[in-house]
């Protein structure tokens, strides 16, 4: 008998409840972001490590099912890289109820596997761009990629994909710039850009406040040319705050997780690559379900753990969960994981 999720959802000690899932399917990655990882890379997660197909649907049928889950987005890493991304993506948006299911993708690739993907289910994509100025994007990706992103961009808008999403990461004194260049770029092509401030997640430990682009200098840096008017649609729990374009239809949003955090409304929570429950994105904390799926680890060696035990300790996992991320608190630790490991 299946679980009452109206009873029985991922809630936390703070009234909180989780109903959006971000799913790591790689810790890979073909770009080498400055602000994500060094340029010789990461050592990646072995690939015994990592769930495989059928334990990553079956994570994801447990939440929709039992906990309440309603929104899945695929991240890495790049789930590009994974080859069962298709399959994975038809078999959750088969799920009942069926959840609506996105992808956060650099779009290498995007243009060969969007067709696929549109019809194996997917929804909607979420596209990491930071700038198009090819110099530049070689500069922060240390790859000379950026026609293919554009190719991947179309592509996914072709494949009905939409709302396409473009998210930018300013960098001080490097695209910083740019900003409304990027913008009036997405608005010629009905894409949505949603710009974030750069959080404490790259692998080198180098983030600093001071260095840090603020939703305060995005919004002087648009304002100089756009005149952007609040979203009359409430926000809710989405972290954007979105502004309609010189009175729309166009519009932007600008996440800042920094110095507008958006905590207390927060329905997420993550699982890693290799089945680690996060129930946020700095969280130190990790649960292993993989274990439980495995018969693994913490777990007696002889017992896989059924559904139930799992969303039972997936609950319990969210019960642990921090009323903010603590960014500001001088006891602050940054993530032992990175971005590319954690999934965005």
């Amino acid at each position: 008998m299946k679980a009452s999720t109206g009873d029985l959802g991922l809630a936390d000690s703070y009234g909180r409840v989780a109903s959006d899932l971000r799913v790591s399917l790689t810790d890979r990655c073909n770009l080498r972001c400055s602000y994500c990882m060094p340029a010789e890379g990461l050592e990646w997660l072995p690939t015994e490590e990592t769930l495989t197909d059928d334990e990553v649907v079956r994570l994801v049928r447990i939440g929709v099912e039992q906990l309440g889950i309603r929104q899945v987005r695929f991240t890495g890493g790049e789930p590009l890289l994974r080859r069962g991304l298709p399959d994975i993506v038809a078999r959750t948006k088969a799920l009942s109820p069926s959840p609506e299911v996105s992808l956060t993708t650099n779009a290498l690739g995007l243009s060969r596997t969007a067709d696929a993907l549109a019809a194996a289910g997917l929804d909607r994509v979420n596209v990491s761009l930071d700038t198009i100025r090819r110099d530049v994007f070689h500069e922060i990706t240390r790859r000379d990629r950026l026609e293919d992103v554009v190719a991947g961009l179309a592509a996914a808008q072709s494949a009905g994909l939409g709302p396409v999403k473009v998210n930018a990461v300013l960098l001080r004194g490097i695209n910083d710039q740019y900003a409304a260049e990027l913008l009036r770029w997405c608005l010629e092509r009905d894409y949505q850009l949603r710009i974030i401030e750069q959080m404490p997640l790259d692998a080198q430990h180098s983030w600093s406040r001071e260095a840090m682009v603020t939703a305060e200098e995005i919004f002087a840096s648009l304002d100089a040319e756009f005149t952007l008017t609040p979203d009359p649609e409430h926000r809710g729990s989405a972290p954007a705050e979105t502004f309609l374009v010189d009175g729309g239809p166009g519009m932007v949003g600008v996440i800042a997780s920094v110095t507008r955090p958006f905590c207390g409304d927060c329905d997420r929570v993550r699982l890693t690559a290799d089945g680690q429950v996060r129930n946020c994105l700095f969280a130190r904390e990790e649960s292993d379900l993989r274990g439980a799926l495995r018969g693994s680890s913490n777990h007696r060696a002889t017992h896989r753990a059924t559904d139930e035990e799992i969303a039972d300790q997936w609950r319990l996992a969210m019960m642990t969960k921090r009323p903010g991320h603590g960014i500001d608190d001088e006891s602050f630790l940054q993530p032992t994981r990175p971005m590319s490991a954690i999934g965005g």
